[in-house]
């Protein structure tokens, strides 16, 4: 198969340099000489190309070649008017509102982060965020402006680079989907339909406009996509320099893409599947030694997977470089992580290396925001188990975290060198400013009901076996240290047999709404379960400095990254909480509010152009009906001409290929227990729009199935026209949703939006 395919390329094209360069199959001087010969009679018929072939009505149907279409003149026409309507619609009003905007309260403070080199956490890889503060810092930004809440004004802050960054971004989606139909479908229509639905769409505008990690996100989406057509086109010209490029391209992308959201994992996807099919293909040429075949492997590992785990991993290291200050984002990280960041008081810090009897100690859950064990003279309400004294996890560090190791027989303090404390010893806790003992028993826990209270109880060390717990390191055996910072440690409670637990609940307002800690019957090793010394204070022990307990690259990668998954799979949706269901997005059933919400607000409202949208959906249902037609026509040997022949190759395998990215962007959402949110949808709805433009353009072009010319034609064009001006007319109803509304709302009279609300759910 790929044989054909090249000497049918190298027909199309005259290019001799095709078969030079390919090294695929050894060509005989017969065969040669034979495609020689081909070649010179389809030059002096008018050098017919794929396109130029004779229809089934005896007429000439005159298609360009792949060259022709890459290099006709008209093309750098229409590529220029896509890339100057998408960048003027995208880059007007680019200040307005001078105010911070739904998540921009996130991701602009992320960038002022960036610029401060303070550390944060946030769930999706930094490398979105660290162009935003690359945009900020390269046009004057010098990262002060706080990003409290939505609201509130810029005011002298320059954060129009922040925004223009991401437009300018956003600006390439239409420009990058114009070229891949282009290149996949060789038709300037296909093209162009696609170009005009993205770039008169309101909600791809606003997503453009302000500064969020989506424009960014699809931009690499799109160009890996760009990338991955183009070096399929190379395949006729392996391992020259172009064939080179597009492959390394495509791997930088496909980095760029994972390196901003863990959504890039859809595209990568995508491109994993082509390239196991177009192994396959390459697998199926007898032409090709197993060594032409090994050289091909190894070329699609290094620039697919060996190259984008290079430049993702070496995002993370810039990422750690950068931030090496202490910030909010401390508390999610372990305290091993914490003593590499300036300012954090573990940072070049000195303390006894293991843990002993009589220490004075914080202890710190392992979980995302499990916060430090706590507690305070405040007691538990009537009706809320045992009334005595509450035991929490605080997020923050507090002098009521601290705690000292007591023998489980022990008052006071001790004389000579503190024995130190090893795995299997049982122990007490006591809380050093209440002198209560850590405690449980077996009544129910405020908010798990299934787990055991946890209470602070007794008075200056003295208190019951309910005090008791046993010390096991995880992963450890009986003699084991236990090591501060580094060791993982569960505190089990002898009498009842519970595991001490943060359940990251949060307590009502009698708890201070700290986070609930419980005593757990389910001994399985969990986050939640296990914990760490983080201050150790032992005035009888040697110190050592904690320069030497810090973990190495390879550690906080895989740590950064277990919080970050973790903290993805919390994002569960709250009480009274907006939340977007997956089978609302394709039917544009909800937007989302960026700015405003009465009549003497300016009102940005996220939602698809509804034409656009539907026109979307409506492709969606057609397209699997076109493709069954163009199959069974294929199948029962039909009399096609070689142009619908080649419509139909165009349908089922290139729009097949837009249908499976779309698929793999949109159907993972049906599974996922996050909080999803209207916004999710967008990269999906790119590759939508791809699939329309090529639906579309080829439903149109099917009419010569049912009137001559140059009727045919006409209806042609009068479909193109209904298209186009049913999406200017509709861009030019709903564009006040992206360029910004005030005044009536669009229920009240004198509205811009007046009886534009087709559907209850908007909420414009």
């Amino acid at each position: 198969m790929a044989k054909e395919e090249c000497i049918a390329q190298w027909n199309k094209t005259g290019d001799t340099s095709t078969l030079r360069n390919r090294r695929l199959f050894p060509t005989s001087e017969k065969t040669l000489s034979v495609t020689l010969s081909k070649d010179k009679h389809s030059q002096t018929a008018g050098h017919l190309s794929e396109d130029d072939t004779q229809s089934s009505n005896g007429t000439s149907a005159q298609l360009p070649t792949r060259e022709d279409v890459r290099r006709d003149p008209p093309s750098r026409v229409l590529l220029m008017l896509v890339v100057g309507l998408s960048f003027s619609t995208r880059l007007y009003k680019i200040t307005e509102p001078p105010h911070v905007c739904w998540d921009e309260t996130h991701f602009g403070k992320m960038g002022s982060y960036y610029i401060n080199r303070t550390f944060f956490f946030d769930v999706h890889p930094p490398l979105g965020k660290m162009l935003i503060g690359l945009a900020g810092y390269m046009t004057g930004y010098d990262g002060t402006f706080p990003f409290i809440k939505p609201g509130d004004k810029y005011e002298h802050h320059i954060y129009w680079g922040m925004r223009g960054f991401c437009a300018m971004l956003g600006s390439c989606l239409p420009v990058f989907a114009y070229l891949i139909v282009l290149e996949l479908s060789q038709s300037h229509t296909a093209a162009l339909i696609t170009a005009t639905l993205l770039i008169f769409d309101t909600g791809c505008i606003t997503i453009s406009q302000y500064i969020l990690l989506d424009p960014i996100l699809m931009f690499f989406i799109m160009a890996a996509v760009l990338s991955m057509v183009n070096f399929n086109q190379q395949r006729c010209r392996p391992f020259t320099a172009s064939w080179w490029l597009w492959l390394v391209l495509t791997g930088v992308n496909l980095a760029g893409a994972l390196g901003v959201k863990f959504v890039g994992l859809f595209v990568i996807l995508l491109v994993g599947l082509n390239t196991v099919w177009d192994l396959w293909r390459l697998l199926g040429d007898l032409s090709l030694s197993l060594v032409d075949i090994t050289k091909h492997f190894l070329a699609r590992v290094v620039g697919l997977i060996l190259l984008p785990v290079f430049l993702y991993v070496t995002i993370f290291a810039i990422h750690f470089v950068v931030l090496n200050k202490s910030g909010p984002g401390d508390g999610f990280f372990s305290s091993a992580f914490q003593s590499r960041l300036i300012g954090n008081n573990l940072h070049n810090a000195s303390m006894p290396e293991y843990l002993a009897y009589g220490s004075t100690i914080t202890v710190k859950n392992l979980r995302i925001a499990g916060g430090y064990l706590h507690s305070h003279w405040h007691l538990y309400p009537e009706g809320v188990g045992a009334k005595q004294q509450q035991v929490t996890a605080y997020l923050h560090k507090d002098y009521n975290n601290v705690w000292l190791v007591r023998r489980q027989d022990e008052n006071g303090s001790q004389s000579g060198t503190p024995d130190l404390v090893r795995h299997g010893d049982i122990i007490r806790l006591e809380h050093k400013e209440t002198t209560r003992n850590l405690h449980a028993h077996l009544h129910e826990a405020p908010l798990t009901k299934k787990h055991f209270q946890v209470t602070g109880y007794g008075i200056n060390g003295t208190g019951d076996t309910n005090d008791l717990w046993q010390v096991e390191v995880c992963g450890g055996r009986k003699g084991d240290l236990v090591k501060v910072l580094r060791s993982k440690v569960r505190f089990l409670h002898r009498a009842t047999g519970c595991v001490l637990y943060s359940s990251g609940k949060t307590l009502p307002k009698w708890g201070w709404e700290q986070v609930e800690v419980t005593c757990s019957p389910y001994l399985k090793e969990t986050p939640s379960s296990q914990w760490n010394i983080e201050d150790h204070i032992n005035p009888k022990l040697p110190n050592i400095s904690l320069s030497v307990l810090k973990p190495h690259f390879l550690e906080i990668l895989l740590e950064s990254h277990i919080v970050m998954i973790r903290g993805n799979s919390g994002l569960k949706p709250k009480d009274n909480e907006m939340n977007s269901k997956p089978w609302h997005w394709p039917i544009n059933y909800q937007g989302l509010r960026f700015s405003g919400v009465n009549d003497t607000e300016y009102r940005v409202y996220l939602l698809g152009n509804p034409v656009i949208w539907w026109m979307n959906l409506a492709s969606l249902g057609v397209y699997p009906i076109m493709v069954a037609v163009a199959a069974i026509a294929l199948q029962r040997g039909f009399s096609l001409s070689q142009k619908r022949i080649e419509h139909s190759r165009v349908l089922m395998r290139e729009g097949g290929l837009l249908l499976l990215g779309w698929l793999l962007h949109y159907a993972p959402f049906y599974t996922m227990g996050r909080v999803l949110y209207y916004h999710h949808y967008f990269p999906a709805m790119l590759f939508s729009s791809m699939l329309t433009g090529i639906t579309f353009d080829i439903l149109l072009k099917s009419t010569e199935l049912l009137l001559r010319p140059p009727y045919c034609d006409w209806l042609q064009r009068l479909g193109q026209m209904v298209l186009l001006l049913s999406v200017l007319y509709s861009f030019y109803l709903f564009h006040p949703l992206s360029y910004g509304m005030t005044g009536p709302l669009a229920h009240e009279p004198g509205s811009s939006m007046a009886g534009l609300k087709w559907m209850d759910s908007w909420e414009f």
